[in-house]
């Protein structure tokens, strides 16, 4: 039996645990059994915005036209070098990460599958380890779903697509929430022909108005309210058939086929049945308000306890462990600030806070002020045809309860409302600070003042 201070699994947002309480004095052991630095490093967040940022630049150089701006020629560039690059550059992060591990003693790695063989002992199948503090922080992975041939198709998901061995020229995507989107957008600027197929809406979970306006300028064509068949693949193509819900039947063709539909959790194999750690019905972690399994001494976070999917989140949970474990002011119940989100398709999208339809069937009473970027200076100045701000504010306290962005730098745009919400910042003093002209933040202030018409309106 190897015993450590703490045993973290899983390399990607599990890093939180690992050098910080290494420079305390603790020993760690930490296991990863694909490449360190989880979905984010490696199949997610930055490769993807590593190839979403030159599309953009694409996309741009074909709206200049608006300005008067005509090229000559189309835009030179060569698709897999850009592909290229994102590995390289990922690859050297992952690869970087045992080194520094290497350089520390009181750090052990190892590039090991593990599974529990007790309540607080772990096993790769020859050696155990055990610790008083042991963190379960494996991720998730795409969702597959039950569609007849699809398994026997050479399909890709977002790791395949992140890291592609060719570019097609033709992409159908099943799905239609932020993968589809992100990517989708991307490879269409790239010059490949991407259709989007669902069962749903578009971002369903979206703000109301969000959903109207994107799909009003939808980066690529997306059909939906699908019923699914069948998916084959022959001759180097794929074929589709699906009904829609007029029972007609559909038919699709492509080079290549991409699955967004979801994400799933890794816990099937950690044989979470020798311990009393709880998943619900959807196999995600279940924890308390210190974010601790039933199994005192194993805690859980990240995308495995299924409350938010993203870095950022998981960041933030495990600098709150390490803080409410081993820092001198211990931390009592994990309390999340406003939780910000952000799409970067085209045109792109950002969210804090309720949503309007949340509002509504929650009863809560708002104000609401919607701004298109066209009616601001900056919006003027760049010709916007599309894009706003939209916030939500109590009647109550007059603090804000949800804003939604969409278009040119709308997740940045909306970090100063973040902070906003975080110091319970009052419309009055979204009103009075004082904001660049012309800069596109007038926007943001701008839907305040629609707030604002709307109370004295009320009031007369």
């Amino acid at each position: 039996m190897k015993e450590y201070d703490i045993l973290v699994i899983g390399a990607g947002a599990g890093t939180k645990l690992v050098t910080p309480p290494s420079q305390i004095g603790k020993r760690v052991a930490v296991f990863e059994k694909e490449t360190p630095g989880g979905t984010c490093l490696n199949r997610g967040c930055i490769p993807s915005k590593m190839v979403i940022y030159p599309s953009e630049l694409l996309r741009l150089g074909e709206e200049s036209k608006r300005f008067g701006i005509q090229w000559d020629e189309k835009p030179k560039f060569q698709v897999g070098s850009i592909f290229q690059r994102v590995n390289e550059t990922v690859k050297f992060d992952a690869d970087s990460i045992p080194i520094a591990y290497e350089k520390n003693p009181n750090i052990h790695y190892y590039p090991k599958k593990v599974w529990f063989q007790a309540p607080k002992i772990i096993t790769d199948g020859v050696d155990e380890y055990t610790a008083k503090h042991i963190f379960v922080v494996t991720g998730t992975r795409p969702k597959l779903p039950k569609i007849p041939g699809l398994l026997e198709t050479p399909y890709w998901t977002s790791r395949e697509a992140l890291s592609p061995k060719f570019f097609p020229k033709s992409l159908l995507i099943i799905g239609a929430g932020f993968i589809s989107l992100e990517l989708g957008a991307a490879y269409s600027a790239y010059g490949c022909e991407v259709t989007g197929l669902t069962r749903g809406e578009v971002l369903s979970h979206a703000d109301i108005d969000i959903k109207k306006e994107l799909m009003a300028h939808l980066p690529f064509p997306i059909q939906t309210g699908l019923d699914i068949h069948s998916v084959t693949y022959q001759n180097n193509k794929f074929q589709v058939r699906a009904k829609n819900h007029e029972g007609k039947d559909l038919h699709y063709e492509a080079e290549q086929l991409l699955i967004a539909t979801g994400i799933t959790p890794n816990t099937e194999d950690l044989h979470l049945e020798n311990t009393n750690i709880k998943t619900n019905s959807d196999g995600y972690i279940l924890v308390d308000e210190t974010l601790q399994t039933n199994e005192p001494g194993v805690y859980a976070f990240g995308d495995v306890i299924g409350r938010y999917f993203f870095r950022h989140s998981a960041n933030f949970e495990g600098e709150y462990l390490f803080e409410h474990l081993f820092g001198e002011n211990k931390k009592g119940p994990i309390q999340y600030p406003p939780m910000p989100e952000a799409i970067f398709t085209y045109p792109q999208i950002a969210s804090v806070g309720k949503t309007e339809g949340e509002l509504i069937n929650e009863n809560i009473a708002y104000y609401k002020g919607i701004n298109p970027y066209r009616a601001s200076a900056t919006g003027m100045a760049r010709l916007s045809e599309y894009g706003f701000v939209k916030v939500l504010v109590s009647k109550e306290t007059e603090e804000v309860l949800g804003a939604h962005i969409i278009g040119e730098e709308a997740a940045n745009l909306l970090h100063q409302i973040v902070m906003g919400m975080f110091l319970k910042a009052k419309l009055s003093d979204y009103l009075d600070m004082i904001y660049i002209h012309p800069a596109i933040s007038e926007i943001t202030r701008n839907a305040f003042r629609k707030v604002r018409e709307q109370k004295l309106n009320e009031g007369k």
